[in-house]
């Protein structure tokens, strides 16, 4: 059965056709197995300033997309080989060259009047379906409606390719300021960092020079100062040398005056020589007290030898603990500093735990700390391990203990706690500070805000710590008031 022509072109409608644009206003194929149809649409759809392509099959058609896709296609149902719906299955499948291609609307035109059919045209994809005989004002009125959707519909993706684009440039942006921010309170901790390194390293080498003296001076004649004594007295110099590393806390000045006192008047009341210096040496050794058990040795003719050699090498057992207490310091703050610095570019959440975060930030500002501030810890055990982004969020630590330090001048309470409640973790950090004027509370997350004199502040310090703390789909809550500010992190167990 011959396939009916489609609509006849009235004397007006030739007219009104013939006086159209010339300027093309889309790329159209038209695929259709009837030499007749085709010329038909062409001729319609070329007056009205449209592109046209004419192919009579649907393997055609699908090379002609290939080569160029195009932006609307007019697509009869009854052709052989490939009918209009294993067409536009074939178009739409994964297995399409160009996945864009997909997205080219497809208006199916045909004689083919049932429900059924028309149901089938939308399900495998088709955007309209026009009935032949056609009107030719209604083919164009389609005609102009989808390609305009379709512009709009690409516009759109354009447009959502550069918003992907401008937020992608925005999180790296956001990546260097929490960077930046990082280096510049670095560069605002660095002179105390620096003397908390040069402080062990200063210990470290006084107690390399003190070790260096004992064995330049006594390793030689230790031998025979060791044969010359009883046993008894090798023992005694052993107990007395073990005595001062024994000692858990050091004395200060005034105890260390009243011990040597009273050991002084114990020895001159055993008629012991040199009471004064004895006494020194032996509130060194960590002796106090009564020191009957030890007048044996005191009374005996080698007792002051073996006293000062005790005192000798109790000190090299004292500097061999400051050398490995000293480096232990410089290595915990060694490692804050590369810890602090170091950043994951990752961009994936890392299990953290959010005390050991707090510590490192803390290590970092023990200088300041030291000069006048109580620090107040109290940490809920236990705490598990936080998903997050552990180099940002030791970021807002260091932004808020900064801001705490500074409202506080350097003197001060300092407390910091860490709790669970419900779904939360919160870190709550008060500062005994001036506090947060009433009149600004409601601006300082507002980025480049600052009360700090020029040069001393970007006002993106609380910006900062706001915007990573809602990355990690939390909440920053504060209260204010003189001698009482309160900041609490809330982050999502």
């Amino acid at each position: 059965m011959t396939k009916p022509i489609n609509g006849r072109l009235e004397a007006n409608q030739t007219r009104s056709l013939e006086s159209g644009n010339d300027l093309e206003k889309g790329d159209i194929l038209v695929v259709d197995d009837t030499p007749d149809n085709l010329r038909l649409l062409g001729n319609i759809l070329r007056k009205q300033g449209y592109k046209v392509r004419l192919v009579p099959n649907g393997e055609l058609a699908l090379t002609a997309i290939d080569l160029s896709a195009p932006d609307l296609i007019l697509l009869d149902i009854m052709m052989p080989d490939m009918n209009g719906y294993e067409f536009c299955k074939k178009l739409k499948s994964k297995s399409t060259t160009n996945p864009i291609n997909r997205d080219i609307p497809i208006v199916f035109i045909s004689a083919i009047d049932d429900i059924l059919d028309k149901v089938k045209a939308f399900e495998v994809g088709g955007v309209d379906y026009i009935t032949k005989p056609f009107q030719v004002q209604e083919v164009l009125a389609r005609v102009e409606t989808h390609l305009k959707i379709f512009s709009l519909q690409k516009r759109l993706q354009d447009k959502n390719e550069e918003l992907a684009v401008t937020l992608e440039q925005l999180q790296t942006a956001q990546i260097k300021l929490v960077q930046s921010e990082k280096m510049v309170a670095l560069g605002q901790l660095v002179a105390g960092i620096a003397h908390e390194i040069n402080t062990p390293l200063g210990a470290i080498r006084s107690s390399i020079e003190n070790i260096m003296s004992f064995l330049e001076h006594n390793l030689q004649e230790l031998p025979q100062f060791l044969q010359q004594l009883s046993l008894e007295r090798q023992q005694e110099l052993l107990r007395l040398s073990r005595c001062a590393v024994k000692q858990r806390y050091s004395l200060s000045t005034r105890e260390k005056r009243q011990l040597r006192r009273n050991l002084s008047e114990q020895l001159e009341a055993h008629h012991i020589n040199n009471a004064n210096e004895i006494a020194d040496t032996l509130v060194d050794l960590g002796i106090s007290g009564d020191i009957s058990s030890a007048l044996p040795l005191l009374q005996d003719s080698q007792g002051e030898s073996i006293l000062d050699m005790a005192y000798q090498i109790s000190s090299v057992q004292k500097s061999a603990q400051t050398i490995r207490t000293a480096t232990d310091r410089a290595a915990k703050v060694v490692f804050a500093l590369k810890t602090y610095a170091r950043y994951d570019h990752s961009g994936r959440k890392l299990k953290s735990d959010i005390v050991e975060g707090l510590e490192t930030v803390l290590t970092l500002y023990e200088n300041q700390l030291k000069r006048g501030i109580e620090l107040v810890k109290n940490y809920q055990q236990p705490i598990p391990l936080v998903d997050c982004y552990p180099d940002e969020i030791n970021q807002v630590w260091t932004n808020l203990i900064h801001n705490a330090l500074q409202a506080m001048d350097n003197i001060g309470v300092l407390t910091i706690e860490v709790l669970q409640q419900d779904n939360y973790f919160i870190v709550r950090i008060k500062d005994t500070g001036k506090g947060i004027p009433p009149e600004i509370q409601s601006r300082i997350f507002e980025p480049f805000f600052t009360t700090k004199s020029a040069g001393e502040g970007s006002g993106l310090g609380l910006d900062i710590v706001k915007k990573i703390v809602e990355k990690h789909e939390g909440m920053i809550e504060f209260s204010s008031q003189p001698g009482d500010t309160t900041f609490n992190v809330f982050l999502p167990v």
